[in-house]
C-alpha cells in the first residue's frame, strides 16, 4: 500500500506520540502522515517531565524498540519511535547508532559531519558510499505492535552542499537526483528517504490503529 495513494478518512481522532524531541524528525514524520491520518500528533516535547531511556542497545532496532515501548508504557498512549543514522561500510559501518553523537554526547550536526568528512578523506571515491537506515517501532501501552526497518542508499561527499535537511544530509547524495538531501526540496526528500520507506511499511498498522474504536485507544 503506497502512502502517496492512500488517503485516510477517519471519524475518530486518536493520539499518536512521536517519541522524539528532534524538530526535524517531528516535521518530517508529520508532513508524511498528516494527509493520511487525522491523529492528534504529539511529541516528547509535550511531556517535559518524561525522561527518555538511554539508547543503550547496539542496533537501530534495539534502540527503537526501547524508545517506543518505554514511552508507551510511561505515557499510557500509542507511540511511534524511530532510531536512525548513517552507515558507511568502508568505515566499519560508522557512524551507525552513534550518528547523532558521533563527535561526542552533545555534538552538533556540523561537528558530527566534520568528523565523518575527515574519515571519508582517507577513502577512495568508490568507497565513499553509505546508506541511511531507519528502524521504526509502533507501540501501545500493552506492548510493541510492529517493528520495521528501511534504508536509503547514496554516495558521500567530502564537501557539504545545500542548506536544507539535517544530520548528514549535506554530504549524502541520492544518486538518481545528483543532489544532496540538503539540496533537494523537502517534498522530494519525503518521497525517497529512509524514514519515508519505513513509514510505508508501517502504514497498515497505523491504519489498523486509526480504525479501532476510540474507547480502546
Amino acid at each position: 500500500m503506497n502512502l502517496s495513494k492512500r488517503m485516510g478518512t477517519h471519524m475518530n481522532k486518536k493520539t499518536l506520540v512521536l517519541a522524539t524531541t528532534n524538530m526535524h524528525k517531528i516535521r518530517e514524520i508529520k508532513s508524511i502522515l498528516k494527509p493520511l491520518f487525522d491523529f492528534d500528533y504529539l511529541s516528547l516535547m509535550d511531556f517535559p517531565q518524561y525522561t527518555s531511556p538511554e539508547e543503550s542497545e547496539n542496533t537501530f532496532e534495539g534502540n527503537a524498540f526501547l524508545k517506543a515501548l518505554t514511552a508507551a508504557k510511561a505515557l499510557g498512549l500509542w507511540v511511534l519511535a524511530d532510531d536512525s543514522g548513517l552507515i558507511v561500510p568502508a568505515l566499519d559501518n560508522k557512524p551507525g547508532i552513534l550518528s547523532s553523537r558521533f563527535a561526542g554526547t552533545n555534538a552538533t550536526d556540523q561537528e558530527n559531519r566534520q568528523k565523518l568528512v575527515h574519515m571519508l578523506q582517507d577513502l577512495s571515491e568508490e568507497n565513499r558510499v553509505g546508506c541511511y537506515v531507519c528502524s521504526m517501532v509502533l507501540a501501545s501501552p500493552e506492548g510493541v505492535e510492529k517493528q520495521v526497518t528501511a534504508s536509503c542508499e547514496g554516495t558521500l561527499l567530502t564537501t557539504p552542499r545545500g542548506s536544507s535537511g539535517f544530520g548528514y544530509d549535506s554530504i549524502f547524495v541520492k544518486s538518481e537526483y545528483g543532489k544532496t538531501f540538503a539540496e533537494i526540496d523537502e517534498m522530494t526528500k519525503n518521497r525517497v528517504s529512509h524514514r519515508r520507506k519505513a513509514l510505508e511499511k508501517m502504514l497498515p498498522f497505523l491504519e489498523a490503529y486509526s480504525n479501532t474504536q476510540l474507547s480502546s485507544s
